[in-house]
């Protein structure tokens, strides 16, 4: 495998938790269990390959459209696990630095202080990225992006004739990262659901027929094996000016 191209950056959408523990008569609240211990089984075989920026879909903003017991069970679940991140030797030993992207602010403060704990404990960590989007929507942040190059141009600083996808790129909440080079979604289901919509523009996409907690070492490989095929086509994209 790492004899071909090996993708900077990977996303996952890591869809199928509740389907999950439905199938295994389990409540809720374990198949999102079972889905973060995956997403750690997931980084390390990324680092291991050799991938250096993986990004998961943990929970987006319309997901606080779900009941209100399954909302606040998924903030304690955030929490927690959260706070025993910070005590994996996983992230320790790939020195891995901890993003959370999305609205922090719509969090209980709880949740936004153990987020603000993780990334503060890993900043320095310069070996690999772990972002986990939380509380997060694509259009949110490119609308958010577009504001502050807005008061850029307000203010004086850019011209607007100047003004170009790189001016919003850097306002992206993956300033720093490289673009997207593959997104895995799981479940079966095929569509993006609002998720780094700018940043995947020319990733290779793959939509795994298989629940996430039960996504395996496997599943992975032939999604990179998909990328590992189509990687010319995506580097004439990639080659290709950014255009408004």
């Amino acid at each position: 495998m790492k004899a071909g191209p090996v993708p900077k950056h990977i996303a996952f959408i890591m869809d199928g938790n509740r389907r999950f523990a439905n199938r295994h008569q389990q409540v809720t609240t374990a198949g999102h269990q079972f889905g973060y211990y995956k997403l750690l089984d997931a980084l390390e075989w990324c680092l291991e390959i050799g991938i250096t920026c993986v990004s998961a879909y943990a929970f987006s903003i319309d997901n606080f459209k779900r009941p209100g017991d399954e909302v606040d069970m998924l903030m304690r679940l955030a929490e927690e696990k959260l706070e025993e991140l910070l005590h994996r030797d996983l992230v320790e030993r790939h020195g891995v630095q901890v993003r959370v992207l999305g609205d922090l602010s719509l969090l209980p403060a709880s949740v936004q202080a153990a987020a603000k704990r993780a990334m503060d404990s890993t900043k320095l960590h310069t070996r690999g990225i772990l972002n986990i989007c939380f509380s997060y929507g694509s259009r949110q942040e490119m609308a958010q992006a577009v504001g502050k190059v807005q008061d850029g141009v307000m203010s004086g600083a850019l011209c607007p004739d100047d003004v170009s996808p790189n001016d919003i790129e850097q306002h992206l909440y993956t300033e720093g990262c490289p673009p997207v080079d593959l997104l895995i979604r799981t479940s079966g289901e095929t569509r993006l659901s609002d998720f780094l919509c700018w940043q995947v523009r020319h990733a290779q996409l793959v939509f795994a027929d298989v629940l996430w907690p039960d996504f395996s070492f496997y599943d992975l490989l032939r999604a990179l094996l998909q990328f590992q095929m189509a990687s010319t086509h995506l580097k004439s994209l990639q080659a290709l000016p950014p255009a408004l």
